[in-house]
């Protein structure tokens, strides 16, 4: 009697004690920073650590992400900001993440979020087209470097960045011609593959040209607001005065190098959209979270490219990440206003 009734006390006190909440424990910090030479540093973080500390002094993060007291063992403002390079660069499980800097998954999910926001609310500083007239004639002649094509202010085209599952009564909309759930990003960039203009809210099922039609960017071209300067798109957009697309059956001479320099031009998106996809893998791998906190991860990361292409920290150290060319067999879009493209066949490249 008496064994069983130490039995049931027994099992009573293991029922309590599962019922208490876990105790919090506080595991040392690792520090990267320092932990890590520069070669490894890099292949973690996707950026030297000079760029680091410049990114640092750029954006205040010192003092925004600090919080002002040691309670509760604080996470250091090079710490989070390390956290935040570690997710983009990788698109790991918060869980993962917590383990590469013994933090708890939920201490990730407000850091990556917190840092998010503040390089995204800086975006208008750091992706944005010539403006001046010197600007743009600077512009101009760098894309003619590349191929002897004049008046170029851009080139233009769409990537999808993949997404995990977006959730929602409209998830489907996000589900691309390829299947799978994705945000339909538009990007303009210049020659040197720094991206001058971004549109990253449009579900994967959305046209290429139906993102450009209702953009605030197509509306500026029309009014005229660059002068004689057009983008270069491929034959998914509409051939316009400002917009420039290759001739889908050249002939004679001309036709065939004017086809030859559009794409040799155009080729600078397509570099930027796979440089992109190199160094931030959690745009390949996909995004664990809702679409509008993804737009808010594609513009944060936009501006890290940006500067990173400014300070020459290039990527020779980091495996290639194959770009998925996800307007295989869409519909070509080529009509439009063609009198442009062809006063330039005949002007430029007879």
């Amino acid at each position: 009697m008496s064994s069983e009734s130490d039995t049931s006390s027994d099992e009573e006190m293991i029922r309590i004690i599962n019922m208490l909440p876990r105790p919090k424990i506080y595991r040392k910090r690792l520090h990267p920073f320092a932990g890590y030479d520069d070669v490894d540093f890099k292949a973690r973080f996707r950026f030297s650590k000079e760029t680091v500390l410049h990114l640092m002094e750029t954006f205040n993060l010192d003092d925004i992400l600090s919080y002002g007291t040691n309670r509760n063992h604080p996470v250091s403002p090079i710490n989070q900001f390390l956290l935040a390079l570690r997710f983009f660069a990788t698109g790991s499980y918060q869980l993962t993440l917590g383990d590469h800097l013994n933090l708890h998954k939920s201490t990730v999910s407000r850091t990556v979020s917190r840092v998010t926001t503040i390089l995204a609310s800086r975006a208008a500083e750091f992706i944005q087209l010539p403006r001046t007239e010197e600007e743009i004639r600077i512009t101009n002649a760098s894309f003619y470097q590349l191929a002897n094509f004049p008046r170029v202010l851009g080139a233009i085209d769409c990537t999808h960045v993949k997404m995990i599952s977006p959730g929602g009564d409209n998830a489907e909309l996000y589900r691309n011609r390829k299947g799978w759930f994705s945000i339909n990003v538009q990007a303009v960039c210049d020659a040197s593959l720094k991206i001058t203009n971004i549109v990253a809210r449009w579900p994967g099922s959305v046209h290429d040209s139906r993102i450009f039609n209702t953009s605030l960017l197509r509306a500026k071209l029309e009014a005229g607001e660059y002068g004689n300067a057009w983008l270069i798109g491929d034959s998914g957009y509409a051939c316009k005065s400002y917009l420039l697309t290759p001739l889908l059956n050249p002939v004679s001479p001309a036709d065939k190098r004017y086809n030859r320099a559009h794409v040799l031009t155009r080729n600078t998106i397509e570099r930027t959209f796979g440089i992109l996809k190199k160094r931030f893998a959690c745009l390949h791998i996909g995004l664990r979270v809702k679409p509008e906190k993804a737009v808010d991860i594609i513009v944060a990361i936009t501006v890290l490219h940006n500067i990173a292409i400014q300070l020459k920290d290039d990527l020779e150290l980091l495996p290639d990440v194959p770009e998925e060319n996800i307007n295989n067999n869409i519909e070509i879009v080529n009509a439009g206003n063609v009198h442009e493209r062809t006063v330039l066949i005949n002007t430029h490249f007879t």
